[in-house]
């Protein structure tokens, strides 16, 4: 059969795919914020964090945090970042205070020797997330602000709240303990609208992924239409 003999408007062009929605997109040059209230939220936005991160590319991961922050959350444990790629490459400076923290964070940056840098600083002022995000845009490397409060002025070019939910049950068994859940909501961005994502770890390639079954996440049927 001919297929030029069919008219042109029996001919559709093929579908473009779909765009891949921001806490899935990966790290890009520049500043990024996480905020996390408790200690469960603050490992969710460390894994959340990592798995966006390109690594496994010649350049590791460093992370600039303050003692006080280790006494709260205790040091990333090495087995879970080697399914992250980032064992062989992870380097933690430990800081007495925030001033030395945010300087460590910044020097490591500029470098340009590191895939990603991440700071535990709440007190960074906008002058100072502003120098973060030149002195990313300097080292070719992303930078991730890890904060336990939101709402301060913040050069960051995505900010999000990242929370930890209940998981489903697993796939065969509901009582047996299901996938790391958590909720994304991206607070400002300079390229997207803002938005609630629910996410989960997938167990082969230890990244995450959209939720495909819930449980519940205390989000009402207006809250969840009008913001995911």
């Amino acid at each position: 059969m001919n297929m030029e003999s069919f008219p042109a408007m029996f001919t559709h062009p093929s579908p473009e795919p779909d765009a891949v929605p921001p806490p899935l997109s990966p790290l890009s040059e520049g500043l990024e914020e996480a905020c996390a209230d408790g200690v469960r939220d603050m490992a969710a936005a460390f894994a959340f964090t990592l798995g966006r991160a390109s690594l496994g590319v010649g350049r590791g991961v460093v992370m600039s945090v303050t003692r006080s922050w280790l006494q709260e959350n205790g040091r990333p444990y090495g087995p879970g970042l080697k399914a992250f790629q980032a064992c062989d490459g992870f380097v933690l400076v430990e800081t007495r205070t925030e001033a030395l923290a945010l300087w460590a964070m910044e020097q490591a940056l500029r470098s340009g020797g590191a895939a990603l840098v991440i700071g535990t600083v709440d007190g960074a002022e906008l002058a100072q997330t502003r120098r973060l995000e030149f002195a990313a845009r300097d080292g070719g490397c992303s930078g991730l602000l890890l904060r336990t409060r939101s709402g301060d002025l913040s050069a960051a070019r995505r900010r999000w709240r990242i929370t930890t939910h209940a998981s489903a049950g697993g796939a065969f068994d509901d009582r047996a303990p299901g996938r790391m859940t958590i909720r994304a909501e991206m607070t400002r961005s300079r390229m997207e609208r803002p938005g609630i994502w629910m996410l989960e770890q997938d167990d082969e390639t230890h990244r995450l992924r959209l939720a495909d079954r819930l449980a519940g996440d205390g989000l009402g049927p207006i809250s969840r239409t009008r913001y995911a």
